[in-house]
């Protein structure tokens, strides 16, 4: 009962912050443009429910500077697309609890065949369902939806204002699920809306077929702008210069899957995780 009685009264705290904070324009300059952070944004990310081991990974992240760049704020509707472990629903969720919607969009277990995907899929669903289960005062306001990845469907047409993705754009090429997701971004986002995409980015363009996890950023402009999007502004907020893309496992080499010899350990420690393109897109007015 403390700690929800403390959750709540952090809570109630943020939400007093959220709603007092005015928001700050996002600059749309060019890569080396500065950032400047929503108040709301920072707060969020500021909170003390926040798993420790996520927050060691903000000065890769940036999640501050992304979300503001990508114009999330209370009051919006935001989807997120596959969240994993929920490392950015620490930060959504609160931040729209009272003010806004935040939608975590996974993919449904049964329209994936069955086998080992679909266990993947049920368990990644399953995890991140009990993780909003278990802190309602969190997440209770937070809506699961569930799509088919060969035929996306997000929601209503023209309904949300930002839809984000986090590193997920090389699993979409290598199923050749890109073109069908994208389009379903398109169709969810209200005329106006934000598509902000962060992926680990590759060197050049890589083919269909590549499996070290990276993607050309030219490739990841080309597949938004042929749904329809329009490029508004990329930031270099999320790269790491020391990544030298070469890896024996790919991206997953580098912390923090750690896939690797121990004794390369402080080796790829020293490197950090991967060099990231982060795109802003926005669906023309009508």
């Amino acid at each position: 009962m403390k700690t929800r009685s403390l959750t709540t009264a952090c809570l109630f705290t943020l939400s007093a912050l959220l709603l007092s904070a005015p928001a700050l324009a996002t600059k749309p300059a060019g890569p080396n443009a500065q950032i400047a952070i929503t108040p709301a944004v920072q707060t969020a990310v500021q909170g003390s429910w926040r798993d420790p081991a996520n927050v060691k990974r903000d000065p890769w992240r940036h999640p501050a500077q992304t979300l503001s760049f990508f114009g999330v704020a209370p009051g919006k509707t935001v989807i997120e697309i596959t969240p994993g472990g929920g490392w950015y629903s620490e930060i959504l969720a609160p931040l729209l609890r009272d003010n806004g919607t935040y939608v975590a969009a996974v993919v449904d277990p049964m329209a994936v065949a069955e086998g080992r995907g679909r266990d993947y899929q049920q368990r990644s669903r399953d995890g991140l369902e009990k993780k909003f289960a278990a802190n309602v005062a969190l997440y209770g306001k937070t809506r699961v939806v569930a799509y088919d990845p060969t035929a996306p469907q997000f929601g209503a047409p023209d309904s949300a204002d930002v839809v984000l993705t986090f590193r997920n754009v090389h699993n979409w090429r290598s199923a050749n699920q890109a073109e069908g997701m994208f389009k379903g971004f398109y169709s969810v986002l209200k005329p106006g809306g934000v598509l902000g995409v962060v992926e680990h980015r590759a060197t050049a363009d890589v083919p269909a077929d590549d499996k070290s996890g990276y993607v050309g950023q030219k490739q990841v402009i080309a597949m938004a702008e042929a749904a329809g999007f329009t490029l508004a502004g990329s930031s270099e907020i999320n790269a790491n210069p020391r990544d030298t893309k070469d890896h024996p496992n790919g991206v997953w080499t580098l912390p923090p899957s750690n896939n690797h010899e121990a004794a390369d350990d402080a080796k790829y420690q020293a490197i950090g995780e991967s060099d990231r393109m982060t795109l802003r897109f926005v669906k023309p007015a009508r």
